[in-house]
């Protein structure tokens, strides 16, 4: 059996340990808890979208270029009216031929507006060209114009300026997500990194908490003390009798 110093310095680790590491480990099981009775598509924004019909077109022109060489060709309807996004990079009306820079603001109003559930009220439409690491639309395509709806959630949607594509729809939910997603997996700046130090060194440290609770449930438990005398008394008469 350890003696009553020993104990006291388990008692300390465990107790400092726990103060420390209170915190994040209150996050995880927030964030745990969050996860487990949220909707993931309600997270997405489904439930704000109306169904896409799909959109046929006549009238096109052949895509063959001999000044342009093709690699890879999408088909898109960019309010109502055909274009061919080609490579991945440059915007062709499918009737005419020309080149388009970006879409105007008019034209990702009614991006938006084919994809979002009806009745929705836009109050503002901003063009943004850049996004940080804590941006909401961080990692998707720029420039984007941001189309906000007054609505409780405080609903936003994005659809990009290069190629008219609609990209994603953000809400009060979401950004709840968001936080509590980036304090569980504790990466702090892209939000789906498991393998940073930081994650690594508290894991390691709550294996280490959870182990010294043991240690100290045995250092400090009568039951185990009382064997442990008994074993004690049974050994000093076997060898007294010897």
């Amino acid at each position: 059996m350890v003696n009553r110093k020993t104990a006291t310095k388990v008692r300390k680790i465990h107790r400092y340990l726990g103060v420390f590491l209170g915190i994040q480990f209150l996050m995880w099981t927030i964030s745990g808890l969050y996860f487990s009775w949220t909707d993931i598509d309600e997270i997405h924004g489904d439930h704000f979208h109306r169904e896409k019909h799909p959109v046929s077109f006549s009238g096109l022109i052949s895509p063959n270029n001999p000044d342009l060489a093709v690699h890879s060709l999408v088909l898109k309807e960019i309010a109502n009216r055909p274009y061919f996004w080609v490579n991945g990079s440059i915007l062709v009306d499918a009737r005419t031929g020309q080149h388009k820079d970006e879409i105007t603001e008019k034209e990702a109003l009614q991006v938006a507006g084919s994809y979002m559930a009806e009745g929705m009220k836009v109050t503002g439409v901003e063009r943004i060209s850049e996004a940080g690491k804590h941006h909401e639309y961080r990692g998707r395509p720029l420039p984007a114009y941001v189309v906000s709806y007054d609505h409780p959630e405080e609903l936003k949607a994005y659809v990009s300026a290069r190629d008219g594509s609609f990209e994603r729809v953000r809400h009060r939910s979401w950004r709840w997500f968001d936080f509590l997603w980036m304090t569980h997996t504790m990466d702090y700046e892209g939000r789906d990194n498991f393998n940073n130090l930081l994650l690594r060194s508290f894991s390691l440290l709550g294996l280490i908490t959870v182990l010294s609770g043991f240690a100290l449930w045995y250092v400090s438990s009568p039951s185990v003390r009382k064997i442990y005398n008994k074993n004690k008394k049974t050994n000093g008469r076997a060898k007294k009798q010897q």
